[in-house]
Formats: C-alpha cells, structure tokens, sequence
C-alpha cells in the first residue's frame, strides 16, 4: 500500500451497489489501512475510519484493559463435580 497522501480537498467518488449494499469506491489517495472499519454518522456526513487490529501483546493487553468487568451471569457455572475414584482395571 502506498503512503496516504494528505489531502483537505474534496474529492468526488463513486457510488455503486454490490448486491443489497451499497458501496463507495475509495480513491487511492484516501486510502486506509487494513480491510475492515468502522462506519458511523455524524448529522448528514458519513465518518469511516479504519479499525486498528494490536500489533503485539502489550497493546492486546491495553486494550483488554478498556473492556467492563465480566457480570455474574458472564462467569462459568459452578459444577458439582466428585472427585475421581479409584478404579480396578481387569
């Protein structure tokens, strides 16, 4: 991928359909990283900016770090489980 190029200009795309969706052709100079993003609205303008996957385990970490503490019903249920017995094999 080429380096972005900043630009403050606007600049015309192309909208088109792909099955049910509807899509719009990214000029190259506004090209983002990656292969998804996020997309929300803001009154009548759409914002689509990518979404930045952590690149090694301190930044996975910090992350995690952001989400809200599990509730009650999020933990492992308690399993009445014996303990095992010795058994004698034929």
């Amino acid at each position: 991928m080429t380096a972005p190029i900043l630009s403050s200009r606007p600049k015309e795309a192309k909208l088109f359909r792909n099955n049910r969706s509807q899509a719009v052709r990214i000029p190259v100079e506004f090209e983002l990283p990656g292969d998804r993003v996020l997309i929300h609205r803001e009154g009548s303008k759409l914002i689509i900016e990518p979404v930045l996957r952590p690149t090694n385990i301190l930044e996975l970490l910090a992350e995690w770090r952001q989400e809200p503490p599990l509730a009650p019903e999020d933990q492992f249920p308690a399993i009445d489980d014996a303990p095992v017995q010795p058994e004698d094999l034929p």
